[in-house]
C-alpha cells in the first residue's frame, strides 16, 4: 500500500489563499485603522474641495440673517449662521483646510527638526550629543502654551508665526525617541560592519539608522499632529492664531462662547470637528503603534 504524504502549505492559518498585497493590508484592517482613516479622509477631502463643496463664501456677511439656528435640509444654511450672518458649514469646511494644514506643516517641520538633532545626537554622542541635550532641557523647561503665547504675542498674528510658535518645542519627542534608539543601534552589527568597509558617516546615518528610526517617527507623529490641531485651536480661541478673516475651527468657538447660551451650534459644530478630527488621528497613531511596535508585535 503506498504511503501518502503531506505538504504542508508554506501559508498557513489565516492567511491562507491570499495574495501578497492582502497579507501585507489584512493587520491594517482593524477597527481603530479603518474608522480613524474613515474620518480623517473625509476631512482631508473636504479642506481639498473646500471651493466645491462650501455652499456659501465664508467670510461673507448678512446682518439679516444673523444667528439663525441649524436648518439641516430644510433650508440653505445647513449648520446655522453665526452672529453677523456668516454660514457656518462653509467655515466649517474652510476651516479644515487650514487647521489640517497649520497641523501638518507643524508635524513635517517639528519632525525633520527632531530627527536630524536626535540621530547626530545619539550616534556622534560626546560633546555634541552634551550640547544638544542642553538645548533640548533648556527648550523644555518652558511651558509649550506659554511660549507660544509669547512668540505670537511678540511678533504677532500670522500663519507662519503660529507655525513657529507651534513647531518651537514639539521637536523634542522626535529627538529624545531618535536619540535612544540612534544610541542603541550604533552598536548594532550591521553598522559596525558597514563602518568597518570605510563607509562615511553620512552614509552610515541615512542608508542604515534612519530607515531604522522612521518607524518610531511616524508613530510620534500621528500624536503630534493631534495635539497641534488642540493646540492651534486654543491659540485661535484667544484670539493669537491666524488673523480674523482666515476661518478656523478655534476661532469660530472663540466667536461662539459669547453666544453659548442662546445659539449654542456656534460652538458645538465647530468643537465636534476638533473632536472628530483629533479622535481620527489617535485611531490611526494607535493602529501604527500596534502594527509597528515590534513589542505589541510579539504579544498579538
Amino acid at each position: 500500500m503506498a504511503e501518502t504524504t503531506s505538504h504542508q502549505d508554506p501559508v498557513a492559518g489565516p492567511h491562507k489563499g491570499l495574495s501578497p498585497v492582502a497579507r501585507a493590508l489584512r493587520p491594517w484592517l482593524t477597527f481603530k485603522a479603518l474608522l480613524g482613516g474613515l474620518i480623517l479622509f473625509s476631512f482631508i477631502m473636504s479642506a481639498l474641495l473646500a471651493p466645491y463643496l462650501a455652499p456659501f463664501d465664508p467670510n461673507k456677511q448678512d446682518l439679516m440673517r444673523a444667528m439663525i439656528a441649524p436648518q439641516w435640509l430644510a433650508g440653505p444654511h445647513v449648520f446655522g449662521t453665526d452672529h453677523v450672518g456668516r454660514d457656518l458649514l462653509s467655515r466649517l469646511i474652510y476651516g479644515a483646510r487650514i487647521s489640517l494644514s497649520i497641523a501638518a506643516s507643524v508635524v513635517v517641520i517639528s519632525g525633520a527638526v527632531g530627527i536630524f538633532l536626535g540621530i547626530v545626537s545619539g550616534y556622534f554622542g560626546g560633546r555634541i550629543d552634551f550640547l544638544i541635550q542642553k538645548v533640548v532641557e533648556m527648550v523644555w523647561a518652558f511651558p509649550p502654551l506659554l511660549i507660544a503665547i509669547a512668540i505670537l504675542a511678540f511678533l504677532g498674528q500670522g500663519l507662519g508665526n503660529l507655525i513657529l510658535a507651534l513647531t518651537l518645542q514639539r521637536w523634542i519627542p522626535y529627538s529624545r525617541v531618535v536619540r535612544a534608539e540612534a544610541m542603541t543601534l550604533k552598536e548594532r552589527e550591521f553598522v559596525m560592519a558597514a563602518r568597518s568597509i570605510g563607509a562615511s558617516h553620512l552614509r552610515i546615518l541615512a542608508r542604515h539608522l534612519l530607515p531604522n528610526l522612521i518607524q518610531s517617527a511616524l508613530v510620534i507623529g500621528t500624536f503630534a499632529m493631534a495635539a497641534a490641531i488642540i493646540a492651534e485651536a486654543a491659540l485661535s480661541f484667544l484670539g493669537l492664531g491666524v488673523p480674523p478673516q482666515i476661518p478656523t475651527w478655534g476661532s469660530m468657538l472663540a466667536d461662539g462662547r459669547a453666544y453659548v447660551s442662546t445659539s449654542w451650534w456656534m460652538s458645538l459644530f465647530p468643537g465636534l470637528a476638533i473632536f472628530a478630527t483629533v479622535l481620527a488621528i489617535n485611531l490611526l497613531g494607535d493602529a501604527l503603534r500596534d502594527n509597528l511596535d515590534p513589542k505589541l508585535k510579539r504579544k498579538l
